[in-house]
């Protein structure tokens, strides 16, 4: 099993000691493509690194930056399978800073989303980078839903989301002109931020400090090396061999995979626990129309189904001033698949034969099918969205060229 420190999937083997410090650097032939951002830090001219992290998109990026702002004497490589860094699920996403009212108190997913959205608010702050917080409201449209309203709201008082109260119709109409509804939640710390920019940020922080970024570097294979390269000084100092899909290599004593869409295929190869599986479902949104974005003005989602991992279908403002609504849950047919004729013979196989697909189809028959419908049927959405916004008719909106990845 390969000496990893891993952040999705089981637990895997972690190498003893913690983090040494002050190793020399094997420099070696220069390796997939260095990432052009480099000012400063060391160039990616490095076969060798102490930590490699397998991902370039924000999670990787994240844990990269951390690593060596905490132990700056530790060689640090980023290895990303693509030309560009980010340009998946952070570039796929609804660019919403969520507060932390959905999760359960006391959880860790609570715990981080409430520290994350006061620490990207900051992050956004010193580096300069445009956010709006915009605030969001969760709106019950039906009697029925209060008492989950309600729930919900206490939940996120629990977690200690700040700004938190429920409103009545009246105040509703102060936040939402045009949004109808019985009772809300107005969570004024929500806002959106452009990911990707943040990411890219994240990078220049990191390389900034003296990490290399490998673009170009698809990970084929990892493996403990079997005996010391007597051609290499560093011998066995770095005893973790990752190939890539051009037979390139590097080396490295731990590993921190942070692959995304591919978490489980990454951790398999690293001898580590593929479960859980990834069942990547298509994110369907549709945009409104410019002249009809005056009908909304914060984020307005609805009262979430706890049957259900999704948050239902939402009004999205954008930093660009557009406006997203969706998105619908449906199966996709390719990990990257963001549009919805992407296919891949290998990753249906690996859904229908690897994982749990057939339990959650079994389970939620008919909310699947309901979601295909919506997705299919511009009316069926639009239904669904005058709820909320009765004025939104089916030529005010328009379905969007791509789409997100939910997993």
């Amino acid at each position: 099993m390969v000496l990893a420190l891993r952040y999705l999937g089981s637990a895997c083997g972690r190498a003893r000691g913690g983090f040494p410090g002050g190793f020399s650097v094997a420099c070696g032939p220069a390796l997939g493509r260095p990432w052009p951002l480099c000012q400063g830090g060391r160039r990616a001219s490095t076969s060798s690194f102490d930590v490699v992290i397998i991902g370039g998109g924000i999670v990787g990026l994240a844990s990269a930056r951390a690593l060596i702002l905490r132990h700056p004497a530790l060689s640090i490589g980023v290895l990303e399978k693509e030309k560009d860094l980010a340009i998946h699920q952070t570039g796929h996403n609804s660019g919403v800073i969520h507060s932390g009212i959905y999760y359960k108190p006391e959880s860790l997913k609570a715990k981080l989303c409430v520290q994350g959205a006061a620490l990207i608010y900051e992050y956004c702050n010193q580096k300069g980078i445009s956010y709006k917080q915009c605030g969001k409201l969760i709106v019950a449209v039906e009697q029925e839903e209060i008492p989950r309203l309600r729930a919900l709201y206490e939940r996120g008082l629990q977690n200690g989301v700040q700004g938190l109260r429920l409103i009545q119709q009246e105040d509703i109409k102060k936040k939402e002109p045009y949004c109808r509804g019985l009772m809300a939640i107005d969570c004024p710390y929500t806002g959106i931020v452009d990911y990707r920019q943040v990411a890219l940020s994240f990078a220049q922080d990191f390389q900034d400090a003296g990490g290399s970024v490998l673009t170009n570097f698809e990970v084929k294979n990892i493996e403990m090396a079997r005996e010391s390269p007597s051609r290499r000084e560093d011998g066995m100092k770095y005893p973790i061999v990752i190939r890539n899909t051009k037979g390139e290599e590097v080396q490295c004593q731990y590993v921190v995979t942070c692959a995304g869409l591919y978490s489980d295929r990454i951790s398999e190869l690293s001898g580590c626990n593929p479960d859980p599986r990834i069942v990547p479902f298509r994110g369907d949104y549709l945009l409104l129309k410019p002249e009809k974005c005056y009908l909304v003005k914060g984020n307005i989602y609805p009262v979430p189904d706890s049957r259900f991992p999704f948050l239902g279908v939402h009004f999205t403002p954008r930093m660009d001033g557009s406006i997203w609504l969706g998105p619908n849950a449906v199966l996709a047919f390719k990990r990257e698949g963001y549009k919805p004729f992407d296919f891949s013979a290998g990753d249906i196989m690996d859904v229908v034969t690897k994982s749990g697909l057939i339990k959650l189809v079994s389970q939620h028959f008919f909310y699947g099918v309901n979601e295909m419908y919506k997705a299919c049927f511009l009316s069926a959405t639009v239904k669904h969205l005058q709820k909320f916004i009765p004025e939104i008719t089916i030529s005010d909106i328009r379905r969007l060229i791509s789409f997100s990845i939910i997993l």
